[in-house]
């Protein structure tokens, strides 16, 4: 660890997605206000993590997805403040932690969850159980659980379904 690292070990230091400012955590309720973050691949007993690692397209899609908030959320001043550190944090922020069980299989949670499941959707070990969220079952895509991160009632908001128009190298239609 370098004494550039502030996030100790709440976040992967030398993780290949941290060059891509994409978080890589360890716990599905970091200690930093990252704006969005990736679970490590699950080595616990518990399963709190990843299966298995995002592909390069599914990694854009992660940064974009901070992109995105940083955009529409914070605008260029905030971008350039964001750059200050390593990651981006924004002690405004509730952090979206994105988890992957498998191809095109992924879930997330917000950090602020205390009731209901851990993710949305569950894991595929909780699917057809009682303990499944029925609304949104899985499997779905990343860029399904992005939406579902950015949807009130029944449909994507505006400006992330213009932020996906806009970049078609990221989200191709």
């Amino acid at each position: 660890m370098t004494a550039a690292w502030p996030f100790g070990t709440d976040a992967a230091e030398s993780d290949p997605l941290t060059k891509l400012r994409i978080p890589v955590v360890t716990s599905f309720n970091p200690e930093w206000k990252y704006i969005a973050a990736y679970i490590d691949v699950d080595t616990g007993p518990y399963s709190w993590g990843s299966a298995e690692r995002p592909t390069d397209a599914e990694a854009a899609m992660l940064r974009s997805y901070i992109d995105e908030y940083i955009h529409y959320f914070l605008g260029d001043r905030g971008r350039q403040r964001m750059l200050q550190r390593p990651l981006d944090v924004e002690g405004r922020v509730v952090t979206r932690v994105f988890i992957k069980y498998g191809a095109d299989d992924w879930g997330y949670r917000v950090v602020t969850w205390q009731n209901g499941p851990t993710y949305v959707p569950s894991s595929p070990k909780t699917r057809g159980t009682e303990h499944e969220y029925t609304k949104h079952p899985g499997p779905l895509s990343l860029e399904q659980v992005m939406d579902l991160c950015h949807t009130i009632g029944d449909e994507p908001m505006p400006h992330w379904l213009d932020w996906k128009a806009a970049h078609p190298e990221v989200f191709p239609t």
